[in-house]
This record gives C-alpha cells, structure tokens and sequence, in this order.
C-alpha cells in the first residue's frame, strides 16, 4: 500500500473519531449559551499580536486578567479610551464572566459619563451632554452583549434595568429587565418586586403595576415591605380604588 493511500486511511479514521466529539462539543457550547471566541483577523485587531498569540495558545484567562488589572490602571488614571479598548479586549477573550461585562459597562455609563459631564475643558453643555450620552450608550453596549453571552444569569439583565432606570429614566425598561431576570432559575428575591415598582411609574399601566404589586403584598409579610405598601397607595389613589379594597397603611398603624 502506498504512502498516499496509507495516509488517507489515517486522515478517513481520524475525521471519523473526531466528527462526533466536535458535534458533541457543539451541542455542549450550545446548551451553556457559550458564543465562544473565533480566533480570526477581527479578534487580533481587538486584542494585539501578543493577546492573540496567548488565546492560540489556550492561556485566555491569563491574559484577560492581566488586561482587567490594566483596565483597573486606566480607571484610576482617567484614561476612558484606553480603559474601553482594554474592556473590550478582556470581555472578547472571556465572554462568561459576569464581572468583566458588569465592570466595564459600570464603568462606562456611570463612572466615564460622569467624568464626560463634568469636563471643564468643555465650555459647551450640548457636547458635555452628548459625551455623557455616549458613555450611556457604550455601557448599555456591553450589558446587551454580555447577555447574549450569558442568557441564563440574571445579573446583566438586573445591571440593565438598573441603567435603563439611573441614566435613561426608562422605567418601563427598567421593569422589563427586572422581570426578565425574575424568570431566570437564579433569580434575586427582589427581582419580581423591582419590576413591578418600576412599572408603577409608567404612565398608562397603572392597574397592571398595581395588580402586580397587590399580587406580591398577597404573598404575606415578607413581601410587605415600606417601598412595596408605599407604591401601592400611591397608585390606589390613582386608580381610585375603593377603601373596603384598599391594604392597610401599615406605617401609619405603626405610628398610633
């Protein structure tokens, strides 16, 4: 038999192993929701020569942390653009870590909006504005991304709300991401509770809100809480509902 027909058969053995394990390991990354890294032009640029030669080499953690450490050193330095190119690197070569999408989108929308704000070097409101609005934008980026990455954790669509209701004054939003996480399997006890809060301050879905809210006030005690009574009586009030139906003011009961 010759060389070339010895090793076809080997390449034919090889690919036949190797199929299954590779549509198995398909089917893993599916079911985690892990988008995986492609090792291509587009990820050199984003990351450099050194960060792609590390991530061939299979030390991506190594060198997502160390960039994390980096981007620390820019925050503290004031250094937005590069403190953005060293989140994006660190979220592109470590997709399911929570932290990375959370830190830098934390960064972004709140600490480098701030700081656009805030500018004294810009006489101009309008382009302060327009800074800080961007900032906005670039966070909001990196939460969406980091939850196509992450669907099955509730922290990035809580992150969101919380930006959709700090920086957007979107409480519709706000509700939506809230009760999104609420109908993940780790959920925070407070998820439901915020959605509904949130939902109360959108106009036009008063009774929805106030269904919710008494839905969870039913629950018993531990749902009962100041902010929860607090919202209800405002949008009893609003929706005139009548006083047998309404739940007692337990802080004023409290008081006598």
């Amino acid at each position: 038999m010759s060389r070339g027909l010895i090793a076809l058969a080997v390449l034919m053995v090889v690919g036949a192993v190797k199929l299954p394990l590779e549509r198995n390991l398909a089917a893993l990354h599916r079911q985690e929701h892990f988008l995986g890294v492609e090792f291509n032009l587009d990820l050199r640029e984003k990351i450099g020569q050194l960060g792609f030669m590390a991530a061939l080499s299979g030390f991506r953690a190594i060198v997502a942390d160390a960039l994390f450490i980096q981007a620390y050193a820019a925050w503290e330095n004031t250094e937005w653009g590069r403190m953005l190119l060293l989140f994006r690197q660190v979220t592109t070569l470590q997709p399911r870590v929570m932290l990375f999408w959370d830190t830098a989108a934390w960064h972004m929308a709140w600490n480098a909006s701030v700081a656009a704000m805030n500018d004294q070097k810009q006489p101009r409101l309008a382009l302060r504005v327009k800074a800080q609005r961007e900032y906005f934008a670039v966070g909001k980026d990196f939460l969406e991304r980091g939850i196509k990455n992450n669907p099955d954790r509730p922290d990035l669509y809580e992150a969101l709300a919380r930006l959709y209701k700090e920086k957007y004054k979107d409480h519709e939003r706000a509700s939506e991401y809230y009760a999104k996480a609420s109908d993940l399997p780790e959920a925070r006890t407070f998820d439901r509770r915020f959605s509904a809060y949130e939902l109360s301050y959108c106009e036009g879905r008063e009774r929805e809100a106030y269904e919710r809210l008494l839905s969870l006030y039913n629950e018993g005690e531990k749902e009962r809480l100041p902010t929860l009574i607090k919202r209800l009586k405002f949008l009893e009030e609003k929706l005139a509902i009548p006083q047998e139906e309404r739940v007692p003011d337990k802080l004023n009961k409290i008081v006598k």
